[in-house]
């Protein structure tokens, strides 16, 4: 489809809109300020770039499939984020976990990360005009492997978690302060146990104890934020997580810090949509980890399915998409990586489209009148209004090839890139 066609199609749907009071240019300048944050995992499968014998993930942490082409140093990661940003339009992050340093080729404890081993992200973020959050990476490592990390009941492993974490949030403020964005730092722990455990309590003392440790060093918001990530259960975790919802949400709200909700780590009965509208009423910000379980927490690529539209459809009736962290959260090493970036990237752009084209205002009015049949009549409308111009147009404008165009271009990168590693 060349560039008139589309432009012509536009123009007959932001007339189809406008009959239902929806500004479809408008909408377009919203979604063109939606920044996602991508995983730099799902280019390698969750190893990292630490020089260790260890196993390359543990602790609830899983990435199955040997697809070829995985990146395996730092600068072939950049090559593929750069490839992946390519084709997906806006502006947006790279979410980085601490194992993504730079490390000379030598072993360093991640007790003793510094910022400079992240120099060389800084400087390439620069130079691609993107934004950097961080993660500390408390899994994948021999003080982990007994399923407890800050809330261990040996206090020298402990203690080497809390350490590790305060020098993630050091890193993460460094980033933020170097980028003039804040960078949102996530703390996730793969804590719990496999059987019911006899005391569920101690766990948790200890686990508030490291917490409260390590923030006491505050940094200021405009250069680093702190979230909190709970889990309902994990591989090896399936009886008991010691960083339950309840837990975190708990501290989050107590200590002005950010809860992330993760669409994998509730129960497949739970709506993370639904959860938007009572959060948002005590807190000034969520984050949101995107991503698609499939019959448990399985970190399948994100698409524009039914759970990822509610959720964009509730950040976007509540205005809240300020107030609103998106990060992606998946890793699949059965397919080209590079190509679920994108499949991911643009699903969750897709969903945010449809969700600024309903005609709110009708559907308000409807509500409040109580007429449950012009909201219903409304709702099954917007669903065949052809929002699917309005995407392409928004690929034109942003110089990102349509649907269907992009696929060639994964598809020589393999063939050019990835299949000689």
């Amino acid at each position: 489809m060349d560039a008139s066609t589309v432009e012509k199609a536009y123009i007959l749907s932001r007339e189809r809109y406008a009959e239902h009071g929806v500004d479809a240019d408008a909408a377009l300048v919203v979604l063109s300020k939606i920044s996602l944050s991508l995983p730099c995992w799902q280019g390698d499968d969750v190893r990292g770039f630490e020089k260790t014998k260890e196993p390359a993930y543990s602790g609830g942490i899983q990435a199955t499939g040997n697809y070829p082409g995985r990146a395996r140093t730092v600068e072939e990661l950049r090559q593929d984020l750069k490839m992946a940003v390519s084709l997906i339009p806006g502006a947006h992050r790279i979410n980085l976990h601490a194992i993504y340093g730079e490390f000379g080729g030598r072993p360093v404890a991640r007790n003793e990360f510094e910022p400079e081993h992240f120099r060389g992200w800084l400087t390439w973020a620069k130079s691609e005009k993107l934004k950097l959050d961080f993660n500390a990476t408390c899994f994948s490592h021999p003080r982990a492997a007994k399923g407890s990390t800050l809330s261990s009941p040996e206090k020298e492993v402990r203690r080497f978690w809390i350490d590790h974490v305060k020098c993630c949030r050091r890193i993460a403020a460094f980033l933020g302060r170097e980028l003039k964005a804040a960078a949102v730092h996530n703390l996730w722990i793969p804590d719990g146990s496999k059987d019911r455990p006899f005391d569920r309590w101690t766990p948790r003392l200890l686990l508030k104890e490291s917490l409260d440790e390590i923030f006491k060093t505050e940094y200021s918001p405009s250069v680093m934020k702190d979230s909190l990530e709970s889990k309902l259960f994990g591989i090896g975790s399936e009886s008991y997580v010691v960083g339950s919802h309840e837990f975190y949400l708990g501290y989050a709200l107590a200590n002005r810090k950010i809860v992330c909700l993760d669409l994998g780590h509730f129960h497949p009965t739970e709506s993370v949509a639904d959860k938007l509208s009572a959060l948002l009423q005590f807190f000034d910000e969520l984050l949101l980890h995107l991503s698609r379980p499939v019959r448990w927490d399985s970190d399948h690529v994100v698409l524009l399915d039914d759970e990822m539209r509610r959720l964009a459809e509730e950040v976007v009736r509540g205005r809240a998409l300020e107030r609103v962290h998106l990060a992606m959260d998946f890793f699949d090493a059965s397919m080209n990586r590079v190509g679920a970036w994108v499949i991911g990237a643009r699903a969750v752009l897709k969903a945010f489209l449809p969700a600024l084209l309903q005609p709110q205002e009708m559907l308000r009015r409807a509500e409040a009148d109580g007429d449950y049949f012009r909201r219903l009549a409304l709702f099954e409308d917007a669903k065949t209004l052809p929002w699917g111009a309005v995407w392409d147009q928004y690929c034109l404008e942003q110089e990102v090839p349509l649907d269907g165009q992009w696929h060639s271009k994964i598809q020589e990168y393999e063939r050019v890139v990835l299949s000689k590693r």
